[in-house]
């Protein structure tokens, strides 16, 4: 099994990354490739940078076979699934925040978080209003303007995905209060995003 904590040549780039800006691939039982997010599978493993066209790339060059040496298939779906075992984990991370009180919901409750600099970061659901992203945002500038941490908003969720996650109703926004669970949600929050190759508000 690969050593998690070497740093790693990506096969389509050829830059050399710590782990946790790849993505570690297995050839399965079955001879299709398979993604490896936690490192713990298994076999000859191959790297690839994590962002969903440095996979697509992957797929469309014949990296993984070449990588594994194998005749290992790539099904054209693979960049996709990934996204979505990816957004499971931030998802569930979010849900463990939740439980140990280091996530908080609630406009009034976000916004204080934010103005009180215990928030880290926020969330902001993908389809919510524009006019309540702007007053986070409005909140996340003074604090900052102000000496305060430089609070990134998100926008990686919908608003029913945060609903479930946190087994709430009408979830808009959130914040992650300091904490191991939080910092460990805002680790998959921000690996999420990179893959999806998105900007922060």
């Amino acid at each position: 099994m690969d050593d998690p904590m070497v740093e790693r040549t990506c096969v389509v780039t050829r830059k050399v990354l710590e782990p946790n800006h790849l993505i570690r691939f297995v050839a399965g039982p079955d001879g299709q490739v398979v993604p490896d997010l936690k490192r713990t599978l298994p076999g000859r493993g191959v790297w690839v940078t994590a962002q969903q066209s440095v996979v697509l790339e992957a797929i469309k060059i014949g990296a993984f076979a070449r990588g594994l040496k194998t005749n290992a298939k790539a099904t054209s779906n693979l960049a996709t699934l990934v996204e979505g075992l990816m957004e499971q984990q931030a998802l569930g991370a979010l849900g463990f925040a939740r439980k140990a009180g280091e996530c908080l919901t609630g406009s009034g409750k976000v916004e204080g978080s934010i103005r009180a600099s215990k928030a880290i970061t926020v969330l902001h659901a993908i389809d919510g209003a524009e006019d309540g992203l702007r007053k986070l945002s409005q909140a996340t500038f003074a604090v900052h303007r102000d000496g305060g941490r430089k609070i990134k908003i998100w926008r990686v969720f919908s608003g029913q995905q945060m609903n479930l996650a946190l087994g709430a109703t009408n979830v808009i926004h959130a914040s992650l209060i300091e904490g191991g669970a939080a910092r460990h949600c805002l680790q998959r929050v921000v690996q999420l995003a990179k893959y999806r190759e998105m900007e922060t508000s």
